[in-house]
């Protein structure tokens, strides 16, 4: 028998993504960055702060997004110069990723938005139950 869609997890999910990425557009909508933009800079600034130069196939594993599409965000902040992207003196097709100045005062900022939205958003939830769910569900693929 048919789930009604109230009922359907799936299709549940579905829709609070869709609900939880306008939120999350919306926090980010001030400091002019879209969503996959904002994952690839402040996952840059992280790497980058644990003394890591990341390249790009790095970056888009460590993010969990596709290499090609990484290659063209990043250009899209490097021209926001936010990102240097600089070709790497061991392997000359690499290219190793640096958060300019720009992007380092911007990455904190951005999280610090997205996290708020995220509280909000989860409000009804406790963290633990959130965190728990999620983190079942987003395990890697074997």
């Amino acid at each position: 028998m048919a789930l009604s869609p109230g009922e359907s997890p799936g299709f549940l999910l579905w829709h609070t993504t869709l609900r939880w990425q306008r939120e999350i557009a919306a926090a980010l909508s001030p400091l002019d960055l879209t969503h996959v933009q904002f994952v690839l800079l402040a996952c840059t600034w992280w790497l980058n702060a644990q003394g890591e130069r990341p390249n790009q196939l790095t970056l888009a594993r460590h993010a969990g997004t596709d290499v090609k599409m990484t290659s063209q965000v990043l250009r899209t902040l490097e021209h926001k110069g936010l990102i240097e992207r600089e070709v790497d003196p061991a392997d000359t097709r690499a290219k190793r990723l640096r958060v300019t100045d720009t992007g380092a005062d911007l990455a904190p900022r951005a999280i610090a938005a997205v996290e708020q939205a995220d509280a909000l958003f989860f409000q009804p939830v406790s963290r633990d139950d959130v965190t728990a769910l999620l983190g079942r569900l987003a395990r890697p693929e074997t």
